[in-house]
């Protein structure tokens, strides 16, 4: 669809952000209730079906479930300071929701509710789960060779970030905005036309 300018060329209409936002917004609650569920889900079923400690082999020797309660942060990191990551995810989520009201890419919606759903996820355990509430022990059971054990959260947490480095590299912003480097015009490099710009007054001829 296009409407006729001034000049009497066409111009395309644009789709005016709170039309779509509303769609972007089901895409992020989709996949951070997605992510959540998920993830509290497997987590239900590993502590009701198998013991801490027990390892079982799925697709060996690449994939084993081995029950773990993790007290540090993803990837077992941070054992020592679990008060800490419980602050670091309610602070992430609510930055996260924080943002939503730029957003303007079906890409960063993704990431966005992949990292909110996993980030919750997690949160959920240290809230509630023994010890003590905010220092709950983190459940994972995914165990791959030469690798810390995780979650199904953790790959939330991980696989959002990865997209929103993609998207930063690419220079796709939250609003769905693109970034480009502006580069120095060249003098000598030819126009649309294929013929070199004209010569200034005074500018010596090329040898």
């Amino acid at each position: 669809m296009s409407e006729e300018q001034s000049d009497g060329t066409a111009e395309p209409v644009r789709i005016k952000a709170h039309v779509w936002r509303p769609a972007l917004l089901w895409v992020f609650a989709g996949f951070a209730v997605f992510a959540y569920v998920f993830d509290q889900l497997t987590k239900l079923w590993v502590t009701s079906t198998m013991v801490e400690g027990e390892r079982i082999p799925v697709l060996p020797p690449l994939l084993h479930w081995y029950y773990i309660r993790n007290s540090g942060a993803a990837f077992s990191i941070g054992e020592n300071v679990t008060w800490v990551f419980t602050i670091v995810m309610a602070a992430v989520s609510v930055v996260i929701l924080f943002q939503l009201r730029r957003l303007g890419s079906a890409w960063w919606a993704l990431a966005l509710g992949l990292l909110l759903g996993g980030a919750l996820g997690n949160l959920t355990d240290r809230l509630f789960r023994e010890p003590s509430f905010a220092m709950g022990h983190v459940v994972d059971f995914i165990q791959l060779p030469n690798f810390a054990i995780f979650n199904i959260a953790d790959s939330a947490v991980v696989s959002g970030v990865v997209i929103i480095c993609l998207l930063t590299l690419r220079g796709i912003g939250l609003d769905g905005s693109r970034h480009h480097s502006v580069a120095a015009p060249d003098s000598a490099a030819p126009d649309s036309s294929g013929s070199l710009p004209a010569k200034r007054d005074g500018e010596p001829d090329d040898a």
